[in-house]
């Protein structure tokens, strides 16, 4: 078939090199604009860039796809089907009608929970105990399309970096086989039930300081949901540190105080953390991080 591939970040790229190794011909692949990156602010191509372009695939970094001039280019590729993969770009009516059998998008959670920007995220911030990916036809509302394809991960003690990777490798391998569907016409396509959605909105700023108040097991949720990126932080004598991963324990205390057994005492319980950040530095465990920065028990963290 004639697949048009529009997606952005890392995510997208197994999806993309799978589809490279196939025997459809990837017309186009269409990309957000490179966007300046680094303390030179130089102008970075996006991960999907880079590797349409060692493939030499044609490339469309358009800043919107709701001008005519956009739609009727996009028309004129004369696709049978698009693939979209966390691309960053609203499709209008124009462009989802233009491919013969329609736009298809791989979304990271169990639709119709987690639609939207941030669904691996959200999945561990909110202690679910599973996710995926699915494979839907898109509409013109925010991930309400019918689903051809779903895979089931359980989410386990996993921090959303971890699923990330998982998710997109198991994505590119559901592409791949919803493709085959289409191209035979076998694909059925599921409508997603009426109740269970929730919005997985982006990140804020605001969310990632930990509340020593809140239950350790909740905490730890939160902790693996913003790991690696944005990443959790406390705060102790003026200096931000982040939170990579911590194991929820036994203890009491006041919340936010660090204990004998160098953990800290939450709202319910404590945290052991395990993976630490000192700003401008590397990635510690929580010993060699307490080798460099001396806390007294009963210190309050904030």
């Amino acid at each position: 078939m004639r697949i048009g591939f529009m997606g952005t970040p890392d995510f997208a790229v197994p999806v993309l090199s799978r589809l490279i190794a196939t025997a459809h011909e990837i017309v186009c692949v269409y990309t957000q604009p490179p966007r300046p990156k680094g303390r030179g602010l130089a102008q970075e191509k996006s991960p999907v860039h880079k590797v349409a372009e060692r493939a030499s695939l044609p490339v469309r970094t358009p800043a919107t796809l709701r001008n005519g001039d956009e739609q009727a280019a996009f028309a004129a590729l004369s696709l049978d089907a698009a693939v979209v993969v966390a691309y960053g770009l609203i499709l209008p009516k124009a462009v989802l009608q233009a491919p013969r059998l329609g736009c298809f998008n791989l979304h990271a959670s169990l639709l119709p929970r987690w639609r939207g920007a941030a669904p691996i995220q959200r999945a561990v911030m909110a202690c679910d105990r599973e996710t995926g990916v699915m494979v839907m036809r898109m509409e013109e509302g925010l991930d309400t399309g019918p689903v051809l394809m779903r895979a089931t991960v359980p989410v386990g003690r996993k921090t959303s970096g971890d699923l990330h990777d998982e998710l997109s490798e198991i994505g590119a391998a559901l592409v791949y086989r919803a493709l085959a569907a289409l191209e035979s016409g076998s694909a059925r396509e599921q409508p997603q039930p009426a109740e269970g959605a929730t919005y997985a909105r982006k990140i804020d700023p605001t969310e990632t300081r930990i509340d020593w108040s809140l239950a350790a097991a909740r905490l730890d949720c939160m902790i693996r949901g913003l790991s690696p990126k944005p990443a959790a932080w406390f705060e102790h004598k003026g200096e931000r540190i982040r939170l990579l991963f911590a194991e929820p324990v036994d203890g009491s205390g006041m919340p936010g105080e660090f204990l004998a057994n160098a953990t800290i005492a939450c709202g319910e319980g404590a945290l052991r953390p395990m993976s630490v950040q000192r700003a401008g530095r590397a990635v510690t465990d929580w010993a060699s991080f307490l080798r460099g920065f001396q806390l007294q028990t009963g210190q309050r963290l904030s």
